[in-house]
């Protein structure tokens, strides 16, 4: 584990299966327990994840979303990313190439970076056009 700013980057284990989970669970269940957590969950080690797995990964969503967080994954395996596919769990996670992309993405409205400036219904958009198209 090692922290990004207000960022904390984990290491997932090789094996993602029943008895690892609840160990991995045990040291980020606190993690998770913080106001706003922030956590990106790095897969470049497993080799191997099933259904405990992939439930864990869900629940750590779950209770990082509960906390107005948010837990996004880096560097998924092919392998991983099919079974994510396979039981329908592949578009409730960002993922990225690496750790550090990741971890950059909790910060891309930060102060470098320019929010948008007009309203989502502002006039800028036309959204008077889309009413005259329909």
């Amino acid at each position: 584990m090692y922290n990004r700013g207000p960022v904390i980057v984990m290491e997932l284990p090789e094996q993602l299966r029943q008895a690892e989970v609840k160990i991995f669970l045990d040291g980020l269940r606190p993690l998770l327990q913080t106001d706003r957590p922030r956590i990106v969950l790095d897969c470049s080690k497993v080799e191997h994840i099933d259904s405990a797995g992939v439930e864990m990964l869900l629940h750590c969503l779950e209770e990082a979303m509960k906390r107005d967080g948010d837990l996004k994954l880096s560097a998924v395996s092919p392998a991983s990313a099919i079974i994510l596919e396979l039981m329908r769990v592949d578009r409730l996670f960002e993922c990225f190439p690496t750790s550090e992309q990741a971890a950059q993405s909790f910060h891309a409205y930060g102060a470098g970076a320019n929010p948008p400036t007009q309203p989502w219904y502002s006039a800028a958009f036309r959204t008077a056009d889309l009413k005259a198209a329909s």
